[in-house]
């Protein structure tokens, strides 16, 4: 069986998060999370980094390309984004990059908002698989699952992360 500390993980992540932020070619960057397991951490960044302002959170769902077949996600949240995307520095946070249809989605859907100066990808997990070129510039973990399983974050209602591995059908 599969044991992920999502915490020690998100240390990682947040101490990458911090670095990129503070190496200087990103002024004004803002942090978008990835509904759900994203938003959840971009959340949690945006305040144990002390960013000012708040982080945004973006839907892949309408830029899917198996839309039709997956239709509306239940508990799905609309895109937010308090802050101009127009030639902003955003970094894109997500919990699991697996194919990169999701990521592909997402940035779909922040260019209907402006044309950011640059994106940069920062993900919990890299688990590989991956059907289109992309690649996050940080991941705290990569590994490889079995394509018929699903690694799945899940966030306490003390904030606390935690990852579940599930069959798919």
């Amino acid at each position: 069986m599969l044991e992920l500390d999502a915490e020690a993980l998100y240390v990682e992540l947040r101490q990458a998060v911090r670095a990129l932020l503070a190496d200087g070619t990103r002024p004004d960057a803002a942090l978008v999370g990835i509904w759900s397991g994203g938003a959840w951490l971009a959340e949690r960044l945006q305040h144990d980094l002390g960013l000012p302002g708040a982080h945004g959170v973006i839907s892949s769902t309408l830029h899917r390309d198996d839309f039709s077949a997956r239709g509306l996600a239940s508990g799905t949240d609309a895109t937010q984004l308090p802050f101009a995307i127009e030639g902003r520095h955003i970094v894109l946070v997500d919990d699991v990059l697996y194919t990169g249809r999701t990521i592909r989605a997402a940035v779909n859907e922040l260019f209907d908002f402006g044309r950011p100066a640059s994106v940069t990808l920062a993900v919990l997990v890299d688990r590989g698989g991956r059907e289109l070129p992309i690649a996050a510039a940080s991941a705290a973990a990569k590994l490889a699952l079995p394509a018929g399983q699903r690694l799945r974050l899940a966030r306490a209602e003390d904030g606390g992360f935690s990852f579940a591995v599930t069959e798919t059908a």
